[in-house]
């Protein structure tokens, strides 16, 4: 059976905020589980999310996510989840203490920064312990950007 070209791929799932990158230096990563509802996972599923305004933080101990965009699930009842519902992250102990010791001591940031799903077919979040970065850094990355990009083209015309 062939696929039609509006069926995604299971495993091609990946939603990235792009612009996490562009405003933080990236000092770690982990991968952590969220804790979803039916029609979240269904709507994920279908691409529907947005990391765009979403944020992590700490409360009594445990790492919740605020902001996640999910999209209602179309073909849903009234037992449809919210579109940004406060979510919890589920993550070690030892590494939730390490990380909120970092965030508390240093000032770091905690920035979803990738939805997907895994090879167990589970959703995960990466999250990343960024430090935010000044107007003129952003304007190097910039800078390094356009002159990769550059670089790619003429290579590209030399071949």
């Amino acid at each position: 059976m062939a696929k039609s070209k509006k069926q995604k791929n299971l495993k091609d799932i990946e939603i990235i905020n792009r612009k996490a990158a562009y405003e933080f230096f990236f000092k770690d990563t982990l991968e952590v589980g969220i804790m979803l509802t039916g029609t979240e996972v269904k709507s994920i599923k279908n691409g529907e999310a947005n990391l765009k305004d979403a944020f992590c933080f700490f409360r009594k101990g445990e790492l919740f996510l605020k902001n996640l965009f999910i999209a209602e699930f179309k073909y849903g009842n009234l037992n449809n989840h919210e579109t940004r519902r406060l979510r919890k992250l589920l993550l070690k102990k030892v590494e939730l203490r390490k990380w909120e010791r970092k965030v508390k001591e240093r000032g770091y940031t905690i920035i979803p920064h990738k939805i997907y799903l895994s090879e167990r077919g589970l959703i995960k979040l990466e999250i990343v312990l960024g430090q935010g970065k000044k107007t003129y850094d952003k304007r190097e990355t910039l800078k390094n950007k356009d002159n990769k990009r550059q670089m790619e083209r003429l290579k590209k015309i030399r071949l």
